[in-house]
Formats: C-alpha cells, structure tokens, sequence
C-alpha cells in the first residue's frame, strides 16, 4: 500500500511515483492509430489486453546546452528507450536549418533496446538583430513514434 511504509507504519509524505509509472508522458502527442500490417506484434495472453504495447522514454527528458560560444558545434546524447513489448520504429523529423540543430541516429527497429540520438548544435546568431550580445535557441524536436509524437525541448543560449 501507498499509506503504510515497509515497516507497517503510517507514511508521513506523499509517496511521489516515477514518470514511468505514472502513465503519462509530458511533451508527447498521441497520434490516431492506424492499423501497421508491418508492426511487430506480440499475441500473448498476458498482454493481449494492453493498449500501450508501444512506448518510448527520453532520457534526459529535455536538453539545455547553457551558454555557448559562438562559431562552436557542440553535442550531446539523448537515450531512447523502447519500455513497450513490441518493437516499434521512429523517425526524427529535422530541426530548421537556422537554428544550427541536427540529430544524428541510426533508423530501424527498436526491440525493448535503447537507441542513442546525438543532438548537435552549431552555435551561431543571426546577422541583423540586435540581442545585447546573447541570442536564446528554443526549439522542439519532433520525434514519430508508432503512437505517438514525442517532443524534445532543446535551449541553449549563443554568446
């Protein structure tokens, strides 16, 4: 029970669930399914009457590069990891060219394994405006799933 601790005693804080228990994932928006004659599918008894077969997590959930300095790449890795029992593809769809954003990952199949996005960022500011010498990059990342359409927030700011 959520009320009693291990010990049988009353709880005195709220017991705060992981995000990947509580059925919900912030940033994404469910597509309409269709029916994929392509897909994986999994026909087992103990799962026959889940629905969200299909799921994939984002470790971090969002990417905040700070300060950078303008003229440089930088890069960073965010984890996909499949938690459903089908395997399930993706695809990345590409940030704009003005923000200097380019995710790099190998397409395919995810079976209940991880797969790693490299998000890279060209640091640059865009000639003509004047920002005080500090330029904010805010961009989402769209990522299409099976059920889904994940969202990665990305923030950096350009010195």
């Amino acid at each position: 029970s959520l009320m009693v601790n291990a010990a049988g005693q009353t709880r005195k804080k709220k017991v705060i669930l992981p995000s990947s228990l509580q059925g919900t994932k912030p940033k994404a928006i469910p597509n309409k399914k269709i029916e994929d004659p392509v897909a994986g599918k999994v026909n087992t008894s103990s799962v026959a009457t889940r629905e969200d077969l299909n799921d994939f997590h984002l470790i971090p959930p969002r990417v905040t590069f700070g300060v950078l300095e303008e003229g440089c790449t930088y890069s960073t890795t965010v984890i996909m990891k499949n938690v459903g029992v089908n395997f399930s593809r993706f695809r990345v769809k590409q940030p704009p060219p003005h923000t200097g954003l380019r995710v790099m990952y190998t397409p395919g199949p995810v079976a209940g394994l991880n797969v790693e996005l490299e998000i890279e960022i060209f640091a640059m500011v865009i000639k003509g405006r004047d920002t005080g010498g500090l330029e904010e990059v805010s961009h989402d990342i769209e990522i299409l799933t099976e059920t889904d359409t994940l969202l990665l927030p990305v923030r950096a700011n350009i010195l």
